[in-house]
């Protein structure tokens, strides 16, 4: 019969108090089940280990160890996957050599200094992890303060001494499973995604690829012949991995701002008190679901809200440039249309891997204003040519801007001027500073012109006049 008389703050030391004894194990098995494993013997040991190891480096550190997420997302990578044949390789080095010529023609970007590769689900894991981790780390750091921290708050006075050693032991349990949980989502992504740019942000740096079975499984059902479907995706790849060449900034300016939108993520205080109210160590399938669902995020801030959208609309010039210069190169393809508009429609939608990480990390990687951005790209195009619009990536300043999208005629008005030489008309801002300028002048030239002739702004010691004798 249970004691209906005992403290729940009894209860409480004694949970932190087995769990500092070491006699509160994890489950393994819902351990696997929260970290999206089979609970099949080989499974639960390799997690077990996986998960081990990651504890015991984040104690020593102080971060999390995200070397858990790649042997999670390689070891997806790795089930089912396909060898990649000496003649797939050979297939995809002839796509590339065509894209490549096609390019040339359409744009004033330079070759990559790098042999275009194709590469294996595992391989894509690998070369896209540090991204991934960099983007995720601010949330998942944000997720477990917030968490320790409300646990030392609700702890008995009594308790805090020993609270100290056992929020660590939670902290470190919340940042291994988010890494853990990452690994999960950029593993099921190597599954889906058919290039290195393929989710819009530039994954890989200087470099293009293409993930050979998973173009085959994206031009099942188009009914479209898979080495069209081949040379147009290897355009696309070029394209997006010229224009981060060439642009130099971008790449970092995009990253940038992603890093910058998560650092800006606070954590609902209010989810994580009832999170750890309740929290059972050995049921880290509550934990791992807080954390996935988004329900510790609480909604965007109006600062938030402005800056993803200048993220979106970045994300939109760059893939409606992509695309525009794609389909420029691809006018040989019989079935360029068919495969250009597939892409579009994934890229506008999202996989459930790619929805996953919006969810893990509160952002999605949206270009939500993608038809009208490549709208706008073509209009440049057909009015100035392929060198201005190119021209347009050379510096932030450059770039056009969400009202371009809005309005392509006044930004096309302004280039051909531009080319005609004439100067451009100043915009409103402009007008103001200077008529503030000349005010200001004016206002300084009056006061001069009222100044007293006999006083004098020369500041040197005069002498005294000679003592009369």
């Amino acid at each position: 019969m249970p004691d209906e008389d005992k403290n729940p703050e009894d209860d409480f030391q004694d949970m932190i108090r087995e769990i500092l004894s070491g006699n509160a194990g994890v489950d393994p098995s819902k351990l696997a089940g929260a970290a999206g494993l089979p609970s099949d013997p080989a499974s639960l040991q390799a997690m077990m280990m996986q998960f081990q190891r990651a504890m015991q480096q984040q104690s020593a550190e102080g971060g999390i160890n995200w070397d858990v997420s790649l042997e999670q997302a390689v070891q997806i990578g790795r089930n089912d996957a396909q060898n990649i044949t000496p003649a797939e390789r050979e297939q995809f080095a002839q796509a590339f050599h065509v894209a490549e010529l096609w390019l040339a023609d359409v744009t004033s970007f330079a070759s990559l200094t790098s042999t275009p590769r194709t590469m294996s689900r595992a391989e894509w894991s690998k070369a896209t992890m540090p991204l991934w981790t960099q983007l995720a780390e601010p949330v998942a750091t944000s997720i477990s303060d917030a968490l320790t921290t409300v646990l030392k708050e609700q702890a008995p006075e009594q308790m805090q001494e020993m609270i100290g050693q056992a929020t660590r032991m939670i902290k470190g349990v919340g940042g291994t499973m988010f890494a853990m949980q990452l690994g999960q989502v950029v593993g099921q992504l190597s599954t889906e995604v058919v290039s290195g740019g393929d989710v819009g942000i530039p994954l890989l740096e200087d470099e293009a690829a293409l993930v050979p079975q998973n173009v085959a499984a994206f031009s099942e059902g188009l009914d479209i012949p898979l080495d069209q479907v081949q040379l147009y995706l290897a355009v696309r790849e070029l394209a997006h991995a010229r224009l981060f060449r060439h642009a130099r900034w971008l790449r970092l300016h995009l990253i940038s701002s992603i890093t910058a939108f998560a650092r800006g993520i606070h954590i609902d205080t209010e989810a994580i008190e009832e999170l750890a109210s309740g929290f059972d160590p050995s049921n880290p399938e509550e934990l791992r679901e807080a954390m996935t669902n988004g329900s510790l995020i609480p909604p965007k801030t109006d600062q938030q809200l402005a800056a993803l959208e200048r993220l979106e609309t970045t994300l939109a010039l760059i893939e409606g440039w992509v695309d525009v210069v794609t389909a420029e190169a691809t006018v040989r393809l019989p079935k360029a249309g068919s495969v250009a508009e597939t892409v579009r429609r994934r890229r506008a939608t999202g996989g459930p891997a790619e929805q996953a990480f919006a969810t893990l990390v509160g952002l999605e990687l949206r270009p939500r204003r993608l038809r009208e951005a490549a709208a706008m790209w073509t209009k440049v195009t057909d009015a100035v040519g392929a060198s201005t619009r190119d021209s347009l990536w050379q510096h932030p300043d450059l770039v056009p801007t969400s009202a371009d999208i809005d309005d392509p005629a006044a930004l096309v008005a302004r280039l051909e001027a531009a080319e005609r030489g004439e100067a451009p008309e100043p915009d409103e801002f402009d007008v103001a500073l200077e008529d503030l300028l000349r005010s200001e002048r004016e206002s300084d030239e009056a006061a001069d012109a009222q100044r007293d002739p006999s006083e004098s702004d020369d500041d040197s010691p005069r002498e005294d006049p000679p003592a009369v004798p």
